[in-house]
């Protein structure tokens, strides 16, 4: 399943790139995660790494090894926006990082760089001592030193506009950086506390890069000359979109076992070629990629092919059929029907070859430290009220959800209970009993509360929605007006009959459909999407699994037969067009509304082939809602334009999208929870809180968070964070995403690392094992 996340360099620089707010501070009976008590928090196992791992003597030296990255990084300086996971990648094998994560997300010293560092002072000031590894030095010789310290925090401060950073928390807590007893102690005193210390000079750049604005600013983005890691910068070729790195010759650790390390870039949807060709050796991929690996795995160990792919589901019966016609009589139709027969062979032979390639490959399959979630915006419209917000959330089925992303991958599936920490980590706790449990009756109890009851539907109305689609409705009706007024009396001479199209309803072409759309009264439009409708009609009804008034699910093994009517089940799809049936007495299926217009909300979601997972997962949600009377707008849109345009934008009512899990949530998470605030012009500066939702008491929690240098005292400080972020209900996690890495069966040390980081040093290719076994596989 492909996941769209938001866009974001790496976690430390403090921007993690993917309103109506709540008055004062809520008030919330009996909080969950707000006990003082952080040992109440249950264990929560994380699943674990899966990687290949080997001790350094059995791994090869030498070979090189290709790894597929999305795209070329647009800079190799990791501190500014438009850094991804690419500069994470690379850097992380060129640059010093002091704490690198655990495989539960823990920082840890790390001793090629670090003999100790720890906060020596509290009063009157926190003061942290660096001990730095006397061999510890950059590729031109030069020690690492606090220069280098000084250099990146005066570049990352904020003070110094020149510096185009993307966000610079932490570092504008220093207040001063010096030498210590000697050259080899760097001590690091703080104007405010500052818990996640831990985050800063990681990675550390040199003072070559750092310590001029025209270096930081542009010579760092194509190449970065001075590097401290196992792996040395060769070249960015562009023309071939690969990096080449090799080996440090001044790296004073374990030396590198590979030769080179190349990072390509290779799109998503051509992995599985790369892999079969023997053009990578390391990529993330995805479950249909993944499938085909097994597959041919299985095949190989069965000593059998054939079983999938084209042709393959061609019975006895039409094989001899399409042989007879082949060898017929009608010349016309055996030349065509060979020509088929052609193509399927080549086909055939095609997939065998690629099976055949892929064999050499395994799928390392983890949880990515990121999750996915369900935005509401709470701006406008009916999310506005956090009544309906939190009746969304309690309609949804998370397990369900989860189980249809994860278990398939046979992963754990277990819908995911923080947003500022993932299983595993010694700071989770699950806090959604601050929200509650999902419950249909407890949903429609806060919509009828909110104001959106059936009745409310029944008047009759102009066919303007609620909420933002409603909005835009609204607007392109009242232009609409103004252009018949322009034109009145006027007819067009090839007009076929067919009344005009309504104000503001799409064409098929829009890549939008209705669920739920069961309006009462005659001739109600029910919008077609692409071709399958009745398949996706059927498929709607069974997520569903509504109950009518006898008591009996309307699942397609018992459709009432009213629904086979050509009108089609109510909020089913059926052509352009197509009548909507009249309201029966079975009322209580309608939609909501008030003052006679329906509740509805605009789902966006991206239409990629890349994103049919996700899309899948939506339409799951759009059914679920659709059984406590809440009508959604599935809108599809381009891969491209759907963060940009959409979700940063606030230009939806919900949408899917993904957040990094962090170490520190209380200097990465408090942009995304941030209570927006109105700028000069009347808009609302909202950070990365998409969601627009957001209260005074949640901001106060992440800045005593940060400042809490008791680490159990600040885990507690973000749990009750966690508490109100579900409570106020502008974001709802789902599942945490899977991890699926397809690396070549002699390779070890790599795989699905999960919230740990390659020791790339490590990575390289099984040795022999004994004497005329085969060798290694290098390149």
């Amino acid at each position: 399943m492909s996941h769209v996340g938001v866009p974001r360099g790496t976690a430390r620089k403090r921007k993690r790139l993917p309103a109506l707010l709540t008055a004062g501070v809520l008030t919330l009976p009996a909080l969950a995660g707000c006990s003082s008590d952080g040992d109440e928090t249950a264990a929560v196992a994380a699943v674990p790494q899966d990687v290949a791992r080997a001790a350094r003597a059995q791994i090869a030296d030498g070979g090189k090894v290709t790894w597929a990255i999305d795209a070329l990084p647009a800079t190799l300086n990791a501190f500014q926006a438009d850094a991804d996971s690419a500069t994470t990648r690379i850097t992380g094998a060129l640059l010093p990082t002091l704490f690198p994560l655990d495989d539960k997300g823990r920082p840890q010293l790390n001793p090629d760089y670090l003999e100790s560092a720890k906060v020596t002072e509290t009063e009157p000031r926190q003061v942290v001592v660096y001990r730095l590894n006397q061999q510890a030095v950059w590729s031109d010789g030069r020690e690492i030193g606090a220069p280098d310290f000084v250099a990146q925090w005066r570049a990352l401060s904020g003070k110094d506009s020149a510096f185009w950073t993307a966000r610079n928390a932490g570092y504008e807590r220093i207040e001063k950086i010096e030498r210590g007893s000697d050259d080899l102690e760097v001590k690091v005193t703080f104007a405010k506390p500052y818990a996640d210390w831990r985050s800063l000079f990681s990675p550390l750049y040199p003072k070559q890069v750092t310590g001029s604005p025209d270096a930081f600013n542009d010579g760092a983005r194509a190449t970065i000359k001075e590097t401290a890691g196992p792996f040395r910068l060769r070249e960015i070729d562009k023309k071939t979109g690969s990096v080449t790195l090799t080996r440090n010759p001044r790296w004073w650790g374990s030396p590198a076992k590979l030769d080179s390390l190349i990072f390509k870039a290779v799109k998503p949807e051509d992995r599985t070629d790369a892999l079969a060709e023997g053009t990578v050796d390391v990529a993330d991929v995805d479950s249909g990629t993944a499938h085909r690996i097994a597959q041919a795995a299985r095949e190989g160990a069965a000593g059998a092919s054939g079983a999938h792919g084209p042709g393959a589901a061609l019975t006895p019966a039409q094989a001899l059929r399409s042989w007879a016609v082949a060898h017929g009589t009608d010349e016309e139709a055996a030349e065509e029907e060979q020509k088929v027969r052609d193509d399927k062979a080549e086909a055939a032979e095609a997939y065998a070859t690629e099976q055949s390639g892929l064999r050499a490959f395994t799928v390392r399959k983890a949880l990515e430290p990121a999750y996915t979630q369900l935005a509401l915006n709470g701006e406008t419209g009916p999310l506005a009220d956090d009544r309906v917000r939190r009746a969304v959330a309690r309609a949804l089925d998370r397990q369900e959800l989860a189980d249809t992303v994860l278990k398939p991958l046979g992963l754990p599936a277990q819908p995911l209970g923080s947003h500022l920490a993932v299983a595993g980590q010694p700071a989770y706790k699950d806090g959604s009993e601050a929200l509650g449990k999902q419950d249909t009756e407890k949903a429609q109890a806060l919509l009828a509360d909110a104001g959106w009851t059936r009745e409310g539907a029944l008047s009759r109305n102009d066919g303007t929605k609620a909420g933002s689609e409603g909005e835009k409705q609204k607007k392109e009706k009242e232009k609409g007006e103004e252009e018949k007024k322009g034109s009145a009396g006027k007819e067009s001479e090839g007009d076929d009959g067919k009344a005009d199209r309504a104000a503001g309803e799409p064409s098929a072409a829009d890549g939008l459909y209705i669920v739920g759309d069961d309006k009462p009264g005659d001739a109600t439009r029910v919008l077609a999407p692409a071709p399958v409708a009745a398949a996706q009609s059927d498929a709607l009804l069974r997520q569903a699994g509504r109950l009518g008034a006898t008591g009996i699910s309307e699942d397609t093994r018992d459709v009432r037969a009213q629904d086979r009517q050509p009108g089609g089940a109510a909020g089913a799809y059926a052509p352009a067009g197509t009548a909507a049936p009249a309201k029966g007495a079975d009322a209580a299926r309608g939609p909501l509304g008030k003052n006679g217009k329906p509740l509805s909300l605009r789902f966006v979601l991206p239409s990629g082939p890349g994103s049919a997972g996700l899309r899948s997962v939506g339409e799951k949600i759009a059914a679920m809602l659709d059984t406590i009377g809440i009508r959604t707008v599935i809108t599809k849109v381009s891969d491209d334009s759907y963060f940009r345009d959409h979700v940063a934008s606030g230009d939806y009512d919900m949408a899917l999208y993904s957040w990094p899990a962090s170490a520190y949530p209380a200097t990465d998470d408090r942009p995304i929870y941030a209570k927006p605030v109105p700028a000069t012009d009347g808009s609302l500066l909202v950070e990365q809180n998409y969601t627009r939702v957001g209260t005074d008491h949640i901001d106060q929690l992440f800045d005593q968070a940060v400042s809490e240098l008791d680490e159990k005292a600040s885990q507690n400080l973000m749990r009750q964070a966690d508490a109100r972020i579900w409570a106020a209900a502008g974001s709802i996690p789902l599942f945490q995403r899977p991890q699926l890495v397809a690396t070549a069966r002699t390779l070890v040390n790599v795989g699905a690392f999960g919230f740990g980081v390659p020791h790339y040093q490590d990575i390289g290719y099984k040795a022999p094992q004994a004497a005329g076994a085969p060798a290694a596989r290098k390149k």
